[in-house]
């Protein structure tokens, strides 16, 4: 498959498309986000001195979700059942994942694991995407960098406490 063709956005379709990615995943994230709330547990942690403020997540998160929704939504315009459209659809299930497991089951370790399943779909993702639509990788890139750091913050949260 190649990249899809300016004539794929001459209709409604693809910008219906793309208006559900973007709700898709900001809507999902930001319900994850609110069910799973930094509480009374997280602020009892011991946390390394690198760690952000808690106010810096959510606008970095809105961010990366648009980015990773406009990902998706290109991969899906060039092929929908593709291996890297597969990989977009579990990087995000197991990113919706993580906050429940580390916030509200309280489960360091486990959310450890799974953050280090999602920076690999994230470099599967990249590594796919660049030979189908470059852009799509790059835009994958600085969630690479997020999520890096967010596993070494879970993993020095999970080795000072």
């Amino acid at each position: 498959m190649s990249m899809a063709s300016l004539d794929d956005y001459k209709t409604p379709r693809p910008w219906v498309l793309l208006a559900i990615f973007l709700a898709a995943v900001i809507g999902v994230g930001a319900l994850v986000g609110t069910q799973s709330v930094p509480g009374q547990w997280y602020q009892s942690l011991n946390k390394p001195p690198f760690n952000p403020p808690n106010w810096i997540f959510g606008p970095v998160w809105f961010a990366l979700y648009i980015m990773i929704a406009v990902a998706g939504w290109r991969i899906y315009m060039i092929d929908r059942s593709s291996t890297v459209m597969k990989i977009w659809y579990a990087q995000m299930v197991m990113n919706w994942a993580w906050s429940p497991v580390w916030f509200v089951a309280q489960l360091v370790w486990p959310a450890f694991a799974i953050i280090l399943a999602i920076l690999a779909l994230i470099i599967a993702f990249i590594a796919t995407a660049r030979r189908l639509d470059p852009a799509a990788a790059w835009l994958f890139v600085p969630y690479l960098a997020w999520v890096s750091f967010a596993s070494l913050l879970n993993l020095s949260i999970g080795i000072l406490n």
